[in-house]
């Protein structure tokens, strides 16, 4: 604010304008006022903002780009008609002094003393970007026919190398041309995938509506499907084979069949389905037939010995009294016969062996 005081509309009664001819004058004081403290030196104070980041040599800190200082700015030569000016400043965390000045020929800043420049400069040789002509190779193009003719050859083989690459660039560059066609394909496409998303989500409401559930479904995964289709509880046999075992049992049950048996066929039918083999039935005891047993008559009875009955005689005998209920039938007349124990004897004898008795 001390560049407006000079600028004010107060004038002392003594300001005589022929006299003294400005405010500043009669303060005896410069528009500036502090800045211009040094003038008389050809030194001007400015606020200097730095230009890139560097290093401080006294504090080796960093400062880094944008920051501002009270910088001492004085002319100290020309590039041929472009002035160059010199900056001091202190370092704002140090004593360190540090001076820089400005470089017309490279339009940049360089440092002088005191700091040192962190390089983060773009290198366009190194990127194989296209330079800029400097001036003397412009003028010897210009002079020298030898020179501009190798200079030719050369960037003709730049251009053969750099050939396929442009090609590719270009090609790209003309499938995105049509902006609007682009734009166009890639809407559809986005409301294709909103109003899908939109049919999930009500089909997955619907489903947790009809279940009563408040859970969040995960989109479906082929492999999940197939877990779910391997999971799935299924019959072992199929329905023809059903068919077949049901033609079958009802072919070899019985027609009179009762409750129990029924009951057992049930089981037998479940055991089956739970793959049970049933226990095998008791072998039957041996028969006397089969033992080679014949029954005899004692020798008390009336009947002789030569009338024995024989094997198949006493087995029928001893069904029928087993299915009567009694061991001896009276006959019809009422009369009494005689009753003869019988016993089990081992006929170990042969037809030869009974003829010589």
């Amino acid at each position: 604010m001390g560049e407006r005081k000079g600028t004010n509309k107060y004038y002392p009664p003594d300001f005589d304008p022929a006299k003294h001819g400005s405010l500043n004058r009669y303060r005896n004081s410069h528009p500036l006022r502090e800045r211009a403290r040094k003038l008389s030196q050809g030194i001007l104070i400015i606020r200097f903002e730095m230009p890139y980041n560097i290093w401080c040599d006294g504090c080796k800190n960093h400062i880094g780009m944008g920051v501002r200082y009270n910088a001492e700015k004085k002319k100290v030569g020309n590039y041929y008609t472009t002035p160059i000016y010199r900056f001091r400043m202190k370092c704002h965390l140090c004593v360190n002094y540090i001076e820089m000045q400005t470089d017309p020929a490279s339009c940049d800043y360089v440092i002088v003393s005191g700091a040192q420049r962190k390089e983060e400069r773009w290198d366009m040789a190194e990127n194989e970007q296209v330079l800029t002509t400097e001036h003397e190779e412009k003028q010897k193009l210009e002079t020298d026919s030898m020179y501009r003719l190798e200079h030719g050859v050369k960037d003709k083989e730049k251009l053969q190398r750099a050939a396929p690459s442009l090609s590719e660039l270009q090609e790209a560059q003309s499938a995105w041309k049509d902006d609007f066609a682009l734009n166009s394909l890639l809407r559809g496409k986005f409301r294709e995938e909103k109003k899908q998303i939109r049919e999930e989500e009500e089909k997955d409401q619907a489903l947790l509506k009809k279940m009563s559930l408040e859970l969040k479904l995960v989109p479906e995964v082929e492999e999940d499907k197939k877990l779910a289709t391997l999971l799935k509880y299924r019959s072992l046999e199929s329905y023809e084979k059903k068919k077949q075992m049901k033609r079958s049992q009802i072919s070899s049950r019985s027609w009179f069949s009762s409750a129990g048996d029924k009951k057992l066929q049930a089981a037998g039918n479940s055991m089956k389905r739970l793959m049970i083999q049933p226990k095998p039935p008791p072998s039957p005891a041996p028969s006397a037939i089969a033992l080679g047993v014949v029954r005899r008559s004692s020798k008390d009875g009336n009947q002789s010995d030569s009338k024995s009955q024989t094997a198949e005689e006493a087995a029928t005998s001893r069904d029928s009294d087993t299915r009567t209920g009694s061991n001896s039938t009276a006959p019809e007349d009422g009369a009494a016969k005689p009753t003869a124990t019988s016993g089990l004897v081992a006929d170990y004898s042969d037809s030869s062996s009974e003829a010589e008795e």
